[in-house]
């Protein structure tokens, strides 16, 4: 079997073998839009063919940015398209890519990649763990007043915005759209830049995609624009469903919800993406009006380079572990001693005896904040070797902010 990059001249054969590996075929692009794979470039895919040539398996990367704990950026490959032709499935295709891929990354001194996992058992044993999560919170309209408000008792939801709401169709504010999720995605740990390339070929979910959407754009007092909500109306019994709520600033995520949750002729609002703990429930008159689902896991992150990765990432509480790490995919073991101070962390080899055992995966997991290490070993999977290594490394590993990824891909 060969694995290789594909060039322009064979993007299409690529394609139509993802496609055809998920039993489906590539759709009719939308005039002004286009699709999901619209945003792929060619010398980032993969094709794994037969000794007589034949296609049978793909994979490729986005050229993304990622947001650690500190606001600090790194690279961040996406992983994406990744299929077999149901003829070759089991035959060791998806593996032999995956190892090409990361020796690829590895080669061209990428320190993480990223993925989506359509199926939660596929990717831990390519050393990917899940690091973000999202859920969908609805809220009946009827029970939609938020504190202090409307005669309900208790403080005002959050303080006083001095901005305003304007409502605009999708087609009118994409380069709204585009500068403010920038600034939102550089201050937001777990979040990844969207390419212009993702924009101009309206290539992922709305309101990236050709969608019709009616966006709230809100302005701050200067006039600026300093947040969005994208949203529509539909079945079933007039939902809104918001496609997610972009900001970095408390008090105008609170403005945006109040707008949506003020829509007439409205039975219920849906934020589609919300981040675990968000604040909105607890602003909520009626703590029981938003109802959480659809807890799920988001962004996979798998460490290429693990001393660059810890050390990229910012701070904020200090001391020191060793961390005995197994990486089964690439035969790899190695033992590194993590030191921090004022916010910086130095990594290096050491022979010293481990605080915690743990595989690749589940440093991925760890590694933006959002998962703590103590839960990895209450479940088995971290193994502590003394009492106290694991609130250590729940106080070290902890970030500035949960992190939190909405970009699909």
């Amino acid at each position: 079997m060969e694995i290789r990059s594909t060039t322009d001249e064979d993007f299409d054969v690529f394609v139509d073998t993802v496609h055809a590996a998920f039993g489906r075929f590539p759709e009719t692009p939308v005039e002004g839009g286009g699709l999901w794979w619209s945003a792929l470039e060619a010398d980032r895919c993969l094709l794994a063919l037969t000794a007589d040539g034949r296609p049978v398996g793909t994979a490729a990367t986005h050229a993304f940015e990622l947001t650690l704990p500190g606001e600090t950026l790194v690279p961040a490959p996406g992983v994406t398209a990744v299929g077999v032709l149901p003829s070759h499935r089991r035959q060791g295709v998806l593996s032999a890519m995956m190892r090409h891929q990361l020796a690829d990354l590895r080669a061209h001194g990428e320190v993480l990649s990223v993925l989506l996992a359509s199926e939660a058992t596929i990717y831990g044993r390519f050393g990917y763990g899940p690091a973000t999560y999202t859920q969908r919170l609805t809220v009946q309209r009827h029970r939609a007043a938020l504190r202090g408000e409307g005669g309900t008792a208790g403080a005002p939801a959050t303080g006083a915005d001095r901005g305003s709401v304007e409502v605009l169709r999708r087609a009118e504010c994409g380069e709204i759209l585009e500068d403010v999720y920038d600034r939102y995605r550089r201050a937001q740990p777990g979040a990844l830049s969207r390419p212009h390339r993702w924009w101009s070929s309206r290539a992922g979910q709305p309101p990236i995609s050709p969608a019709p959407r009616y966006v709230a754009v809100h302005r701050d007092a200067d006039g600026v624009p300093d947040g969005y909500a994208s949203y529509s109306l539909g079945e079933p019994d007039n939902t809104l469903t918001v496609d997610e709520t972009i900001t970095c600033d408390d008090a105008v995520f609170t403005a945006l919800a109040r707008f949506v949750l003020g829509h007439d002729l409205t039975s219920r609002v849906v934020f589609r993406h919300m981040p675990p703990q968000h604040p909105l429930r607890w602003q909520l008159a009626d703590f029981r009006a938003g109802e959480a689902g659809d807890d799920m896991d988001w962004l996979w992150v798998r460490l290429l380079d693990v001393p660059r990765a810890l050390t990229a990432r910012g701070w904020f509480t200090d001391g020191e572990l060793v961390l005995d790490v197994e990486d089964p995919f690439l035969d790899e073991h190695d033992r590194y001693l993590l030191t921090v101070r004022d916010g910086k962390a130095d990594c290096v080899p050491t022979d010293r005896e481990p605080d915690l055992s743990l595989d690749v995966c589940d440093l991925g997991s760890v590694y933006l904040g959002g998962t703590a290490p103590s839960t990895l070993v209450r479940a088995g999977h971290i193994r502590a070797h003394r009492p106290d290594a694991a609130a250590l490394a729940d106080a070290l590993f902890r970030g500035d902010r949960s992190p939190h990824c909405l970009h699909w891909f």
